[in-house]
C-alpha cells in the first residue's frame, strides 16, 4: 500500500484512516515557537460522509486510499436507487440516494458523471460542474420584474428546485452550478 509523508498532504488527497477512505477537506501547516512543525488536517469520511479534524507531526506517514475515479454513465433510477454504467467496461453500479447526495437534482439521462470507487464498490458520483436544465414549472413572470434582484422557486425537469430571477419563463432552458445548486444564465435552444 502506497504511503504520503505529511509534507505531501494537500486538499483533495484522498488517505486510509482506520479502515475508512478519507478526504482531506483542509490542511494547515503550523509551526509552533517551541517544539516540533505540525500538520492539522480536516478529513471527510468517503463512506459515511462525515468530519473529523486530525493532527501529525512533521516526519509521520499517512496510508494512501485504494480509491479510484472512473467515468461513468447515468441511465435510469429503479425504485429509489440510481444505475450508472462505467463508460469503460461496461459495467453497472446501483447506487442508494444517500451515495448520489444532491446530486439527483441534475442527473439527466445519459449525463457523464464521475464515480468513486472503494474496492470496486461504488461510494459517491460526482455531477459536471454546469448543467443545462428545462424549467417545467415556475409562477408567471410579473411584467417589469426584469432589472431588479427578485427571484422565484423554479421546477425543473429533473425534479429539482431551483432559485432562479423572476423572469424566467416555462419552457426555457438554464445553466445551473451543480456545487452551489445556484442559477448562473439563460441558455439558447
Amino acid at each position: 500500500m502506497a504511503t504520503y509523508s505529511t509534507s505531501e498532504l494537500k486538499k483533495g488527497l484522498k488517505i486510509q484512516l482506520d479502515g475508512d477512505p478519507y478526504l482531506l477537506v483542509e490542511c494547515n501547516f503550523v509551526k509552533p515557537g517551541k517544539g516540533q512543525a505540525m500538520y492539522k488536517c480536516r478529513l471527510k469520511n468517503l463512506i459515511k460522509g462525515t468530519t473529523i479534524d486530525r493532527t501529525w507531526k512533521s516526519g509521520e506517514s499517512v496510508e494512501a486510499a485504494d480509491v479510484t475515479e472512473i467515468e461513468s454513465q447515468f441511465l435510469y433510477r429503479q425504485g429509489e436507487n440510481f444505475v450508472f454504467m462505467d463508460t469503460q467496461s461496461y459495467e453497472q453500479y446501483e447506487l442508494t440516494p444517500d451515495q448520489v447526495g444532491d446530486a439527483w437534482k441534475y442527473l439527466q439521462d445519459a449525463m457523464i458523471c464521475n464515480m468513486v470507487l472503494y474496492n470496486n464498490n461504488p461510494i459517491t458520483v460526482t455531477t459536471p460542474n454546469h448543467v443545462v436544465l428545462k424549467i417545467e414549472y415556475c409562477e408567471p413572470a410579473a411584467r417589469g420584474n426584469t432589472a431588479t434582484g427578485l427571484t422565484k422557486p423554479v421546477k425543473v425537469e429533473t425534479g429539482a428546485e431551483i432559485l432562479c430571477p423572476a423572469f424566467v419563463e416555462m419552457g426555457e432552458l438554464i445553466r445551473v452550478d451543480t456545487r452551489t445548486g445556484e442559477y448562473i444564465e439563460r441558455v439558447k435552444e
